[in-house]
């Protein structure tokens, strides 16, 4: 490790020594594609290890829902969980946790008093973490970096029958205007937040997701089907995230329906819970209304690191959703050489290079994306030449990257706090 990494040091000078991580709702080490876990833990979990390597020491801070786990868990060298009581050591829903949010932040504060681990600076994740995390920044007087990853009047936007509830949209509307700076995943939510919530662009740092592009790389196709169980010649078609209404699956459901030719066609959709069991019965309501029940199967959650045998055994991934603020899973489908069928909405239409690496979708209705999936499914050549473009377009989408600039931003923040007042003693 370098002497700067080592110091922490970055940019300009300025010291980040310890950065407080806020993920209240959800824990990064938890399981992926249940209800609360998607793309969100993957980027706390990877950006705490990469800034760990930088010689930063991160402790990322979530609500306990297991009486069993430990209080602290280093999950990689320089960072670690902290398990805060708050609430009940049990699963909550997460509209019952703004309640919680005040113990929360007690619970912290009282960790790292007794540690001796009080950060340079706070960095929350989604809206309930910020909320914890002014009371925080002010106890500590260090700045408040805040990402929301989703915002609830965007995701109404997007989907009329969405339901937020009062105490986050107006929670939101207040914090967008009181954290120190914005992390945003691409310029599109940079402009959101000016159109619908008038924040100055200069209040938000654009900063893209990552992808693990060791774990993420193309790979042999037959070799993954094989371990998988999936015939050689089945046409693959894989869809992964949580099981909600917001991720479209029902239009990609009609999607075979609509399909000239379903010979051998395999949809996998990956994710969901118990508490996606309502939505999941909705979706093979439909499958068997239109006929294509024995096209679909349900896989259930499966760890990340399982993954890339699904995108590499996939000939394509399709991505239906009504909204999403990055989508991760398409940047790992395409890291992975495999091409993407994607709604052009919200970050997608930042990350999916429509004709080059996939196909962009303006329209939420089956007939489009039906067409798109046949042509790439009939033309083997373009499927290839797509997939390949991906993992060059993808080559500068590295955790390391992501890190290397929050370290940037926070060494920024850090030099403002620093700077002395105009007017302050020692002037004329």
């Amino acid at each position: 490790m370098s002497d700067e990494a080592a110091a922490g040091t970055a940019v300009g000078g300025a010291r980040v020594r310890r950065v407080a991580m806020l993920s209240l709702h959800t824990s990064p080490l938890a399981p992926l594609g249940r209800n609360e876990t998607g793309g969100m833990n993957v980027y706390v979990r990877a950006v705490a290890a990469e800034l760990g390597r930088l010689g930063v020491a991160v402790d990322v801070y979530t609500r306990r829902d297991d009486a069993a786990e430990p209080e602290v868990r280093e999950f990689a060298p320089g960072a670690r969980l902290i398990q805060v009581h708050a609430g009940p050591d049990a699963p909550i829903e997460k509209d019952e946790m703004v309640a919680h949010t005040a113990a929360f932040a007690r619970g912290v504060a009282e960790f790292a008093q007794r540690q001796r681990a009080e950060p340079d600076l706070l960095h929350a994740h989604y809206w309930l973490s910020a909320v914890a995390g002014e009371t925080l920044a002010r106890r500590w007087g260090v700045p408040h970096v805040a990402m929301f990853h989703t915002l609830a009047e965007v995701k109404l936007r997007a989907r009329a029958s969405e339901h937020e509830t009062p105490a986050r949209l107006d929670g939101e509307r207040r914090l967008v205007h009181t954290v120190d700076r914005i992390v945003a995943a691409t310029d599109h939510e940079r402009r959101l937040l000016r159109q619908i919530y008038h924040v100055p662009p200069q209040r938000v740092e654009v900063i893209p997701l990552g992808v693990d592009l060791v774990r993420f790389q193309p790979r042999d196709r037959a070799a993954a089907r094989a371990e998988l169980g999936i015939a050689r010649d089945a046409r693959v078609l894989l869809a992964i995230g949580r099981i909600q209404p917001l991720k479209g699956l029902d239009i990609l459901v009609r999607a075979l329906a609509e399909m000239t030719d379903r010979s051998r066609v395999q949809l996998l959709i990956i994710g969901g819970d118990e508490r996606a069991a309502p939505e999941v019965a909705r979706l093979r309501g439909i499958a068997e209304s239109v006929g294509v029940s024995d096209f679909v199967r349900f896989v259930g959650a499966v760890p990340h690191e399982v993954l890339p045998a699904y995108y590499n055994a996939a000939d394509l991934v399709v991505v239906p959703s009504f909204y999403e603020s990055f989508g991760l899973v398409a940047v790992e489908a395409m890291a992975s050489g495999v091409p993407v069928v994607a709604s052009r909405v919200g970050g997608l239409a930042s990350t999916v290079a429509g004709g080059r690496t996939g196909y962009l979708v303006p329209w939420r209705c089956p007939e489009p994306f039906a067409e798109k999936i046949e042509l790439l499914l009939r033309n083997e050549p373009l499927r290839a030449a797509l997939g390949a473009a991906g993992v060059t377009h993808m080559r500068g989408y590295s955790w390391s990257a992501v890190a290397h600039r929050l370290r940037a931003l926070y060494a920024e923040l850090l030099e403002r706090a620093e700077a002395p007042a105009v007017g302050a003693a020692g002037g004329v």
